[in-house]
């Protein structure tokens, strides 16, 4: 009995924000479906059809409360910031059980 080979993942790329661009106004363009444009650069379909999204909240064209590029990296931020400020205070906390054991 054969065993199938199994397929190995493809490794995970990354793009860059001009070339996601282009790639969404030739999708954009009409002429090719967004299946035919991903096929051609060798791409998912999945992946562009999330870029092409990002792009219409970009834009302000697509209205469904998701957050366009600026608002995800602030809030990123934010996030980042609101983690390190929460260590803080339990740092202070211990701290000051610390030195109130201390005083007594």
């Amino acid at each position: 009995m054969e065993t199938m080979a199994k397929k190995k993942p493809r490794p995970r790329r990354s793009f860059t924000a001009e070339f996601k661009a282009d790639i969404v106004e030739r999708c954009r363009a009409g002429d090719r479906s967004v299946g035919q444009v991903a096929k051609d650069f060798d791409l998912t379909e999945t992946a562009v059809r999330e870029w092409v999204k990002q792009a219409e909240r970009d834009d302000g064209t697509r209205a469904e409360g998701d957050l366009g590029s600026d608002d995800q990296a602030e809030l990123a931020q934010l996030r980042r910031e609101n983690r390190r400020l929460r260590e803080d205070v339990e740092i202070l906390k211990r701290a000051t059980a610390f030195f109130a054991k201390e005083t007594r």
